[in-house]
């Protein structure tokens, strides 16, 4: 394994290509920081060129996963002349590339939630392909509360669930539970504390063993399509599979499948 650190942010690549990402600013209880928002970008934007990463786990250390922005910096930058708009600008702009470039990253992104992911914490959890939480994990966008609306935090939670179940969360500002946030659609399963990280890893494991050519085609055609009118998500999608089914591992992988042998991808 691989690994590097840095105070607040941690990574370890294993031998098969699962990078696992932690958040370990604990006294911050992982908050979005100005700091923290860098170094992300920073590494989404390293990573997603390195073929020695085929997927990507998000994960934490301490009981928060991530609470959010950090409200005394939000707080601080109010005592600047133009009542901290200049940095408000940049945070959430900072915010929002970083939540973007999750969904445009080629390799796969996993959450791993440990514990509790509030406001731009829930949109981190909203902006990864998959996210695994433990039982005891607990979701909300709770900015209503103190007066301001999670509206950059919809943006992803409203692409995730129904609008009912997205609009209760954000015009309530109540917690929910894992298995609620399960039934939502927001996580795709709650599993045991203990066996958080081990349902994580193998999932990812697997994901790993698939042609990172094939989930990189795949990842992104299923964000474009999304937004796409019925017949145009079609015709899009249609071109995709003709361009995919010229590349090697297709003709590898479907080779493979009819001789009945394990398929030896080459990513391309």
């Amino acid at each position: 394994m691989e690994k590097s650190n840095n105070d607040i942010l941690s990574s370890d690549l294993t031998d098969n290509g699962v990078l696992r990402l932690t958040l370990n600013d604990q006294k911050r209880r992982n908050a979005l920081s100005g700091t923290m928002l860098e170094l992300l970008a920073e590494t989404f934007s390293s990573v997603a060129g390195d073929d020695a990463v085929r997927v990507i786990v998000l994960a934490a250390e301490g009981p928060a996963f991530c609470a959010g922005h950090d409200l005394k910096e939000i707080t601080n930058a109010r005592h600047a002349e133009d009542n901290g708009q200049a940095f408000y600008q940049q945070l959430f702009e900072g915010c929002a590339a970083v939540m973007q470039s999750i969904v445009l990253n080629p390799k796969p992104v996993i959450a791993e939630v440990a514990g509790v992911a509030t406001a731009a914490g829930c949109q981190l959890v909203a902006s990864c392909d998959l996210a695994i939480a433990a039982d005891s994990a607990r979701f909300a966008t709770p900015g209503v509360n103190i007066g301001l609306f999670c509206s950059t935090p919809m943006v992803a939670l409203s692409r995730n669930v129904s609008n009912k179940h997205a609009m209760e969360m954000l015009l309530s500002g109540d917690m929910i539970s894992a298995d609620r946030a399960e039934q939502i659609g927001l996580i795709n399963r709650s599993v045991a504390a203990e066996s958080l990280t081990k349902e994580t890893m193998a999932l990812a494991e697997k994901i790993a063993g698939k042609s990172s050519m094939t989930l990189a085609v795949g990842k992104r055609a299923f964000y474009e399509q999304s937004e796409m009118t019925l017949a145009d998500a079609y015709q899009y999608t249609s071109k995709v599979m003709v361009d995919n089914m010229l590349r090697h591992d297709a003709a590898e992988g479907i080779g493979a499948f009819v001789e009945k042998r394990a398929p030896e991808w080459k990513d391309k």
